[in-house]
């Protein structure tokens, strides 16, 4: 969906310009984190950057590999994502705007903005998904690897829900206080802490 109007409402009452916005970070191609990219992108003539596997699918206008004959998602157990699959994403469409990516995010590498952001390639969910590590801040930009929606948990959808939770393990093998996700509340304190006590006991021998 495209958002840009309340994305540059939401910027305007924290008292920044939609002119502030320097570059497009995506996190994944999902249609809830790359639906205004294109638009924005146009606007204000800044770069778009990601993951070279999500931007071959945005490139296209697509904004996931389900229902495009790729790698179906694998529902998260548990009655609430029951609810969340068949009422929202389920019926969600699987397209955006086509947007080019500029550039190409590698694994480990750092932005030289806010004092340093690592990326931290996060397959699973989408495979192309990375988290940012803010690490001057000691926080962690963590998207859909997991989420805080009613409690810690598995994000209601996987590509590959194991190789998912070695992902939310190899974000958490980082320090950091503070994780921020795409669904649901931060955590505060210990977070990385957090993230790897209720994670590793998900992992298959």
């Amino acid at each position: 969906k495209n958002s840009k109007e309340q994305i540059f409402s939401a910027l305007k009452k924290a008292g920044k310009q939609p002119d502030d916005i320097r570059q497009i970070i995506l996190t994944h191609a999902h249609p809830d984190h790359s639906g205004s990219a294109a638009s924005i992108k146009q606007v204000l003539n800044i770069p778009v950057l990601a993951h070279r596997l999500d931007a071959e699918l945005l490139k296209k206008g697509l904004a996931g590999r389900m229902k495009t004959g790729g790698v179906p998602m694998v529902l998260s157990p548990g009655i609430i994502n029951w609810f969340i699959y068949n009422l929202f994403i389920k019926r969600a469409g699987m397209t955006v705007d086509p947007v080019v990516t500029d550039r190409f995010l590698e694994d480990n590498e750092i932005l030289p903005i806010a004092g340093g952001i690592r990326i931290i390639h996060t397959p699973g969910h989408s495979a192309g998904h990375i988290a940012l590590l803010v690490e001057k801040d000691s926080v962690l930009i963590a998207a859909d690897i997991c989420a805080n929606a009613t409690g810690l948990d598995l994000s209601t959808v996987y590509e590959d829900r194991q190789l998912g939770i070695e992902s939310i393990l190899k974000a958490s093998s980082h320090k950091f206080d503070v994780a921020l996700f795409g669904h649901g509340n931060p955590l505060t304190k210990n977070a990385s802490q957090r993230l790897s006590d209720k994670f590793s006991k998900m992992v298959k021998e």
